[in-house]
């Protein structure tokens, strides 16, 4: 019995979204636009990630001030920076929920409410690098 499917798999790049096609230096920069864009939008549109810019903006430049080790310095800018990656993926996970259906369904629940989770878990993980960071400072 032959599959008459040649990509059985799905792996046929023309099967993809008609906006992938671009190669090279151009889809870098295209990226490079969506990625700001994601930004801008996830800054105007999100509470959230306006509040967590302003804890890394007050805590970054504390960073720098305090008398750490380097790699506890980066551990601690790394934590920051976690934060924001999966509060954007949140988001993201919240508007395709959305977008998707605005109506009460449990596992639209259950999408935001993992998402939401994955946040409070990176928050506590800065908790812990800076307390385990500022433990070994000799004050």
């Amino acid at each position: 019995m032959s599959d008459s499917n040649p990509d059985p798999l799905g792996l046929d790049p023309a099967n993809e979204s008609p906006f992938k096609g671009k190669t090279g230096l151009r889809r870098v920069w295209n990226a490079f636009n969506y990625s700001i864009a994601g930004l801008k939008a996830a800054y105007l549109c999100e509470d959230a990630f306006r509040q967590e810019v302003r804890l890394a903006v007050f805590l970054f430049p504390l960073a720098f001030l305090l008398p750490v080790p380097w790699l506890g310095r980066g551990l601690m800018l790394a934590s920051l920076l976690f934060v924001l990656v999966v509060e954007l993926l949140n988001s993201a996970i919240e508007a395709v929920v959305d977008r998707v259906s605005l109506e009460n369904h449990r596992l639209a629940k259950r999408a935001k409410d993992i998402g939401s989770a994955a946040v409070l878990v990176s928050l506590l993980n800065v908790l812990v690098v800076w307390a385990c960071v500022l433990k070994e400072v000799p004050w």
